[in-house]
């Protein structure tokens, strides 16, 4: 299968692409420079240079390849900056959805939250709605995201992945990451906020596996949403820092999410079951 991925260098596209890879697929790279290049020569995935926010350029990349699938792994996660991801999602997916229907690419598999649910009381699922009346900053990612999956649902097949809060390796939430500063500060607090976790090489799992799943939401989170009482203090631990303060609250919409619809529908299973051996994990990555 001929297979074009649009952020084939961030965090999760490099563990993906040697997937595709793997599985004989013929994989090419978006990227917005030739910096990669050799990297991805490398892996055996060729690179095509454009800027998704250049729709102009994505149409080109397009129809050069003339790909069956695209894989929308794009984020902006250098900088703490809600509204440049927020333009990616909304943006960058409107060009590379346009650009698909322009050469008749069927299929699209994009990357979305499993943490822009409304309020509740226990794990989301996905029928409960996102959050449309969240005040800023939240309602930055919920608008993000609404836009980033009605584009995705143009095409005639379309898999909408809710990560989870993803952590491990080039993450925020490893030891050099931004997280992972604050809390060897002593910075972050542990509150009663649910947060349902993600190891960045399930991510890229599921994404592969998404190429034989049907269209629609599917949360793609590992078996324990725990509250930051929970996780915080064995997170600080695994990279050495200091007990975090513990603060009682949570904030609007941590309630976890469900991945109840991936296991039962398609047999999915997370390499890292649970944050807890996840965590473990990072101390040799």
């Amino acid at each position: 299968m001929k297979i074009i991925v649009a952020g084939g260098t961030g965090v999760i596209g490099r563990s993906m692409l040697p997937r595709l890879v793997r599985e004989g697929h013929e994989v090419f790279a978006m990227t917005k420079d030739s910096k990669s290049d050799k990297f991805l020569k490398g892996l055996g995935v060729t690179p095509v240079q454009a800027d998704a926010l250049d729709n102009n350029a994505v149409l080109a990349a397009f129809q050069k390849v003339q790909p069956e699938v695209v894989i929308h792994q794009l984020t902006s996660l250098g900088s703490v900056n809600l509204e440049d991801n927020a333009k990616i999602r909304i943006i960058g997916t409107r060009n590379l959805v346009d650009a698909s229907k322009a050469v008749g690419t069927k299929k699209i598999i994009v990357q979305s939250l499993a943490f822009t649910y409304e309020p509740g009381l226990t794990p989301a699922t996905e029928d409960v709605p996102l959050d449309f009346e969240a005040p800023n900053p939240r309602k930055i990612n919920v608008d993000g995201v609404a836009a980033l999956e009605s584009a995705a649902a143009e095409l005639p097949e379309y898999v909408i992945l809710r990560y989870g809060l993803l952590y491990g390796p080039g993450t925020w939430y490893d030891k050099e990451g931004m997280i992972g500063q604050e809390v060897l500060k002593g910075k972050a607090k542990a509150t009663d906020s649910i947060t349902s976790f993600l190891h960045v090489e399930d991510a890229a799992q599921a994404a592969v596996e998404a190429l034989k799943w049907s269209s629609g939401p599917i949360n793609i989170v590992d078996d324990e949403p725990a509250s930051g009482k929970e996780w915080l203090p064995v997170f600080a631990s695994v990279i050495g820092a200091p007990a975090p303060e513990k603060e009682d609250g949570s904030e609007r919409g941590e309630r976890g999410a469900s991945n109840a619809k991936a296991k039962k529908e398609y047999g999915w299973k997370p390499i890292y079951s649970t944050w807890r051996t996840g965590f473990n994990q990072l101390l040799n990555s």
